[in-house]
């Protein structure tokens, strides 16, 4: 068992991620794991994640707020318990349009290690 309390947590950065707190829960520096990490934002009004992908599948669990995310082909706004599935390779953009701080989980598997 590996347990991290939200109180020792240890925020980090990320390119193109802006007005934003992100705290890593397990998996890479926050502790072992073999396929995932886990990791929680507070995206503050405003606050945004400029379009971007990645080649990993990406899941994201509105805990307390109003997510607007938006694709290539779509916009939905998620609310608290919302989830939603970006694909591998799917461009996402990610923004908080409303005066309330939003708590987003994200679960995403780590990336598969070089042949």
């Amino acid at each position: 068992m590996h347990v991290n309390r939200f109180a020792d947590l240890k925020p980090y950065q990320s390119p193109g991620h802006h007005d934003m707190r992100m705290l890593r829960m397990q998996g890479r520096e926050a502790g072992p794991s073999e396929t995932m990490w886990l990791g929680v934002s507070q995206l503050l009004p405003g606050g945004h994640i400029d379009p971007s992908a990645s080649p990993e599948e990406k899941i994201y669990v509105v805990l307390d707020g109003e997510l607007t995310i938006q694709t290539d082909s779509e916009t939905a706004v998620l609310r608290q318990w919302d989830s939603c599935r970006i694909a591998p390779n799917e461009i996402r953009a990610l923004k908080n349009e409303t005066n309330r701080t939003v708590v987003v989980l994200l679960a995403m598997p780590l990336p598969k290690p070089a042949a």
